[in-house]
């Protein structure tokens, strides 16, 4: 009974692979590797709990989050950062063509502050899925050069085209997030 609200933290992943971009909140969840599949899942399970039992809940999927305190040199953003910072070349584990959404982690937390208030004036929503993108996506090779450029290097990036199991193009469009509550990314 103590419980008001519930915010699932999700991500575009949950909605697998689709040619049809940008991902909307009615697009179906089809997530096909372990990761996407459990974004998938839980997002349903919560969907369900709501439909079923009433359960406060709504579901946030974020693009991808980067910003301060993100210490996971393998993510792109982090690791090219730190290696130019460095003088070392970055690391792009795909072929560079791989198209992504990014969200600055503070804009992120304010669009899940105005979900939560939004949700407390409006319980209508019970259920309901938003998406959190800035609606800019990048390719790798593209993120890395702007990281270049605005760190004032001449370093080449490493293309390693190592990564397996990745959907090429993936995000999302933020529009119902943004007619609903009136956030935007700053």
């Amino acid at each position: 009974p103590k419980v008001k609200q519930i915010i699932v933290a999700s991500s575009d992943k949950a909605y697998g692979a689709y040619a049809d971009l940008p991902y909307r909140e009615e697009t179906p969840l089809k997530g096909r590797y372990p990761y996407d599949v459990s974004k998938s899942c839980a997002d349903l399970i919560a969907q369900c709990y709501a439909g079923t039992f009433n359960l406060p809940v709504i579901v946030a999927r974020c693009s991808n989050i980067f910003g301060g305190g993100d210490l996971n040199w393998n993510r792109l953003i982090p690791g090219s950062i730190r290696s130019v910072i460095r003088g070392q070349r970055p690391v792009i584990r795909s072929d560079g063509t791989l198209l992504r959404d990014y969200i600055y982690v503070e804009d992120a937390v304010e669009a899940y502050i105005r979900l939560a208030e939004k949700f407390s004036d409006d319980p209508s929503l019970l259920g309901e899925a938003f998406n959190i993108s800035a609606d800019q996506p990048f390719s790798a090779s593209d993120m890395v050069d702007q990281i270049i450029e605005t760190l004032g290097s001449n370093l080449e990036p490493e293309i390693l085209n190592e990564a397996v199991h990745e959907i090429p193009e993936q995000y999302l469009s933020s529009a119902k997030l943004r007619s609903t509550t009136g956030w935007f990314p700053e």
